[in-house]
């Protein structure tokens, strides 16, 4: 038994039990992204005492294709992560009593019996390779099958049909392979020699191969596509995966003995740190790109999106997310306007700040411009991977700002596209919890809850989802409950919508469905001509 001790509480912990005072303890997360991954350190009550981050760089080797090097990137930034943490925050490794791990997900790991790699990881649904294979899966057994026994359809998001893509096009890779994993279950394998993987990324992201009926790896579908035995052991994300090996200590700094949960996806880890992962909860998270999740206690299957048990035992999910948000306004930043982040860069402000600043002149509706942000497809609610990026209605009154305001407008639309279906499902709230990079982004957050009618609750500590991690490996621990989330992250600030702003939204929203709807045979049209282009270069 133990209890904080007077002026002492932020660093020692008091033994009642022997009157001793106890070494400072800490819980460590790390989160693996798209384009960037984190690391943070706090003590017993949330508080941080270190917070790193590190960039890295997606490779595309072709249209529709997204890989990781899981050694170079994920491995190097965690080892890179949990040493500058150590360092910078003068902890030592025997200090750190956890360890949570998160990344982005789902993806495709083969590796051998050792666990090494075997080719670089293909990412999520922002890879599209496996579209043949989803179709031959869809005609082999129906869209309806999927829905009733994975609780999911088919789509860019699942990794079975991208196995069965190594199966077909790399047959001497898949020969060797003896594991697969994700990005998470990689990291903690790296840590603990244990390959698992949580519920929520199984059940949201592995589909056909996860039955949500008896919550378990459907033999039969893994057979089916050649997977048998090879995929991870099935655990919650706040259950100990096991614990620092003597190899990964020496390669960490972190100390042998030290505690991992079993890891979870980026978008619920981040859903934990900012108290959403409860049932009556939905969840916003602005990144490279968005992610919405709608909790339950209790399972329901819609084909427009992602149904999954979620973080902790009893709780279930529906979940939605966008293939670009964030990433559109760094491609917009990169390459509309460079010259603004040069100026950014020299007087060391925040080039996004600046461009936010600009747009908020220009008034809402961008003078008639909308834009569709299918820049990289689209994953819910629409499932369309040929999807493209339109910007509609320009006219020469219109400037580069006004095309910045179009892009943060279009998010907006898209979320409410998702919302609209999770409203569909009772326990209606008009308010969502929102967390993520893009939360610096206050008149993005405005415009979203101007679009959608929803108030946005921001919390105190806004680090993502490793903040989160470090909470679920402290639940893992056995040394923090559920409930004490609440008390680590309050409520910081309230994002209200604008009834004048959501009138005029209203009039272009139905606009903005209708031109996706009227362009859709000829996206598809373009995205085949360009496809059959790219193969007769190759």
């Amino acid at each position: 038994m133990s209890r904080s001790c007077g002026t002492l509480r932020q660093i020692y912990v008091l033994n009642v039990s022997t009157g001793k005072i106890m070494k400072k303890r800490y819980y460590m997360g790390i989160d693996i992204g798209t384009s960037q991954s984190k690391g943070v350190v706090v003590d017993r009550q949330g508080r941080i005492a270190a917070f790193k981050a590190v960039d890295h760089d997606t490779v595309s080797i072709r249209q529709g294709f997204f890989e990781h090097d899981p050694e170079k990137v994920w491995f190097h930034d965690l080892v890179y992560l949990i040493r500058a943490l150590l360092k910078e925050g003068g902890i030592r490794s025997e200090e750190v009593i956890s360890v949570g791990i998160s990344a982005i997900g789902p993806c495709v790991v083969m590796t051998d019996q050792e666990g090494k790699p075997l080719r670089d990881a293909i990412l999520y649904g922002i890879d599209t390779r496996a579209e043949k294979e989803i179709q031959l899966l869809n005609q082999r057994y129906g869209q309806e099958y999927f829905i009733s026994k994975c609780g999911n359809s088919l789509s860019s998001q699942s990794a079975g049909p991208k196995i069965l893509w190594v199966r077909r096009n790399e047959p001497e890779v898949f020969c060797r392979t003896k594991m697969i994993m994700t990005a998470a279950s990689y990291l903690v394998f790296r840590l603990t020699g244990r390959n698992v993987m949580d519920y929520y990324t199984a059940c949201a992201g592995y589909t056909p191969l996860f039955s949500c009926e008896d919550m378990c790896w459907d033999v039969e579908m893994c057979r089916e596509l050649g997977c048998a035995g090879m995929l991870p052991e099935l655990m919650w994300s706040d259950m100990p995966a096991g614990t620092v090996t003597r190899k990964a200590a020496e390669l960490t700094g972190l100390s042998e003995g030290t505690v991992v949960n079993a890891g979870t996806s980026d978008a619920a880890a981040e859903a934990v740190s900012v108290g959403a992962a409860e049932p009556g909860k939905t969840f916003l998270m602005m990144g490279s790109t968005a992610f919405i999740i709608k909790v339950m206690d209790r399972m329901e299957r819609d084909v427009r999106m992602w149904s999954a048990p979620f973080v902790f035992p009893g709780t279930y999910s529906l979940s939605g997310g966008m293939s670009a948000s964030g990433s559109l306004t760094k491609w917009f930043l990169e390459e509309m306007a460079p010259d603004v982040q040069k100026e950014a860069r020299q007087e060391g402000v925040n080039a996004y700040e600046r461009l936010s600043k600009m747009a908020e002149k220009i008034p809402p509706g961008c003078g008639g411009l909308l834009a569709l942000p299918y820049f990289c497809g689209e994953r819910t609610p629409i499932f369309d991977s040929s999807a493209k990026g339109v910007f509609f209605g320009l006219n020469l009154n219109h400037t580069r700002m006004h095309l910045y305001r179009a892009l943060l407008e279009g998010v907006g639309s898209g979320i409410r596209d998702n919302l609209n279906v999770l409203d569909c499902y009772g326990d209606l709230y008009d308010e969502i919890v929102t967390a993520g990079g893009g939360c610096r982004n206050r008149l993005w957050l405005q415009i979203i809850s101007d679009i959608t009618g929803k108030s946005q609750a921001l919390k105190e500590i806004t680090v993502g989802a490793a903040y989160g991690d470090a909470f679920l490996g402290g639940l893992a621990s056995g040394e923090i409950d559920r409930e004490e989330i609440e008390e680590w992250n309050r409520e910081e600030a309230r994002i209200i919508p604008d009834e004048s702003a959501r009138t005029i939204y209203d009039r272009w929203y139905d606009i903005y469905k209708g031109i996706y709807i009227s362009t859709k045979e000829y996206m598809e049209e373009l995205d085949r001509i360009t496809k059959d282009e790219k193969e007769e270069n190759l």
